[in-house]
């Protein structure tokens, strides 16, 4: 299976999908023209993903900031994960925001409450 791995720009986010290490990565700001769009390959990629999945995912997401169409979007990958999570595979997120952005811990905190599948909040130093 092919790594998936787009460039961020101002608009959109860094994507490392990794199949053979078990590595999902999204990074940077998530403010796409049209949200559905970008992230249409990024959840289909998860679909095939999670026909043969690692024993154990890593998922790593740092986002400074995502608009609400973009929120529904990363909801649906937490739901891919969720599955592959509930056939057996080990997922674990870890949700990176800045010390001083409450918002973006608040984010990561509400999909945990969403999706079963373990979160660990990670603070990152700002500046």
């Amino acid at each position: 299976m092919d790594t998936l791995s787009i460039e961020g720009t101002a608009k959109t986010p860094t994507v490392r999908f990794d199949a053979s290490k078990g590595l999902i990565e999204l990074k940077g700001r998530s403010i796409p023209e049209n949200s559905i769009e970008f992230y249409k390959p990024l959840v289909e990629w998860l679909e095939s993903y999670a026909k043969e999945a690692k024993s154990q995912s890593t998922v790593n997401i740092q986002l400074e900031y995502f608009n609400t169409s973009s929120s529904k979007c990363i909801l649906d990958i937490f739901k891919r994960l969720e599955a592959i999570h509930k056939n057996g595979s080990e997922v674990a997120i870890n949700w990176f925001y800045d010390e001083d952005d409450e918002d973006m811990l608040e984010a990561g905190q509400d999909y945990e409450s969403i999706i079963r599948v373990p979160f660990r909040m990670m603070e990152v130093a700002a500046g």
